[in-house]
């Protein structure tokens, strides 16, 4: 069959089972008309409206959660691009015709993430499967004590799932705002370099600790008017990828001052990688400014290549002078390092792969985006640029990997 020639609106609405599109957002973009006619609720009524205040939670009932833990699975596919099954839900539904007056429902969601061009998230799939009347037939089967004991049964495992969720959740927020102290102690804020203006922004992952497996350091360098600006990413997350971290810009921080360029830095920190646990196919970027000499030194350990934007609006990412992550080779040889030249007003970003890789997509699309990003606010002081990059590159859930960025104005 020609697929130009499938009519994917009239599939949609023949699937059977209740199924609707709902935008990041969480308002109706369409419903099928399973969706529509179990749900007592019309294609107007849903299309364009959030959908809490489309099916609010039971206000006669306490202890109905039934939105809140669908909209807790909702965010969690928005944030992670990953389809998230829930646990049967009863969930009541005010009856259209007669406001106030509500009925026991028992549901089945599925929601699962439709990415757009970007590799976003641009809409979810909700799947509900109605199982109210099955619940129902097994207790007119059994008698209404063996209904009473199979709801109750159903209900208390689901409302257990539910507690035992909210409980890993605290003690998962509770452990990241411990990993979130640490990483603030262990890197540095934005700051003034040599009367040169710098921006840091480091963003954890979401979904998961995900905290300190990356990390970025602007120095001040020996001799001359020079900075060494550098980022860096450890494979892994949370509290132990967060001491390899520290132990691994400390290192370069402190190599950087003596050693007489990037490459040099570079073969000291992967000799010194060898001998830390975790260090393991760490990556490393570090590059040389040269206010002077107008000259940008760099050398990459396995990393994603800096980008220099000319005032010009010409892109040129530096990636001359690339080797393989730390600690890759059982007898380290001398790395590469290569030099470029800027003018005054360029501006100098590295950064961490959380902000430009995404499933599903070539790396290439992600500096692409970048590199556009940092070309239309090229002119913006570092700090809004910092922001503006961002905002465009991650998603709006947060992105599943951490990601840190440099932007170092020359």
């Amino acid at each position: 069959m020609n697929e130009k020639a499938i009519d994917y609106e009239a599939v949609f609405q023949g699937l059977p089972g209740m199924v609707a599109l709902l935008t990041p957002e969480l308002v109706y973009a369409d419903a099928n008309e399973d969706f529509q006619r179990l749900s007592g609720r019309s294609r107007a009524e849903l299309v364009g409206r959030y959908i809490f205040d489309v099916f609010p939670d039971n206000p006669n009932d306490p202890t109905a959660t039934g939105m809140r833990d669908v909209q807790a699975s909702m965010l969690r596919v928005v944030a992670t691009g990953e389809r998230d099954t829930m646990a049967l839900q009863r969930y009541d539904v005010e009856d259209p015709t007669r406001p106030g007056q509500w009925e026991e429902r028992y549901w089945s969601p599925v929601n699962a993430p439709v990415f757009g061009p970007d590799g976003r998230v641009a809409l979810i799939v909700h799947r509900v499967e109605e199982v109210t009347e099955l619940i129902r037939l097994r207790g007119r089967q059994g008698g209404n004590g063996r209904a009473r004991v199979l709801e109750a049964e159903l209900y208390t495992r689901a409302r257990e799932l539910q507690e035992l969720n909210e409980r890993l959740r605290q003690a998962h927020a509770r452990e990241r705002e411990v990993a979130l102290a640490l990483q603030e102690a262990m890197l540095p804020a934005g700051r003034q370099v040599s009367n040169h203006r710098a921006a840091v922004r480091y963003r954890p992952a979401v979904g998961a600790l995900n905290v300190c497996g990356d990390w970025y350091d602007v120095v001040d360098l020996v001799g001359g008017n020079r900075i060494g600006v550098s980022v860096g990413d450890v494979v892994g997350h949370g509290l132990a990828a967060a001491g390899v971290m520290g132990q691994l810009r400390s290192a370069l921080s402190a190599t950087s001052r003596v050693a007489d360029g990037p490459a040099q830095a570079l073969d000291v920190l992967g000799r010194y990688a060898h001998v830390v646990d975790g260090a393991e196919s760490a990556t490393a970027v570090t590059t040389f400014v040269d206010f002077d000499a107008h000259t940008v030194t760099y050398s990459s350990a396995g990393h994603p290549p800096p980008v220099l934007i000319h005032p010009d609006g010409r892109v040129e990412f530096l990636d001359l002078a690339t080797d393989p992550p730390l600690d890759a080779r059982p007898d380290p040889i001398p790395r590469p390092q290569a030099v470029t030249t800027f003018t005054s007003g360029a501006t100098l970003a590295l950064y961490t792969d959380g902000l430009i890789e995404r499933r599903r997509e070539d790396i290439d699309s992600g500096l692409t985006r970048l590199a556009d990003a940092l070309v239309r606010h090229r002119t913006a002081d570092p700090e809004p640029l910092a922001d503006a990059v961002l905002l465009e590159l991650l998603p709006p859930g947060g992105a599943t990997d951490d990601t840190a960025l440099i932007i170092v104005r020359l």
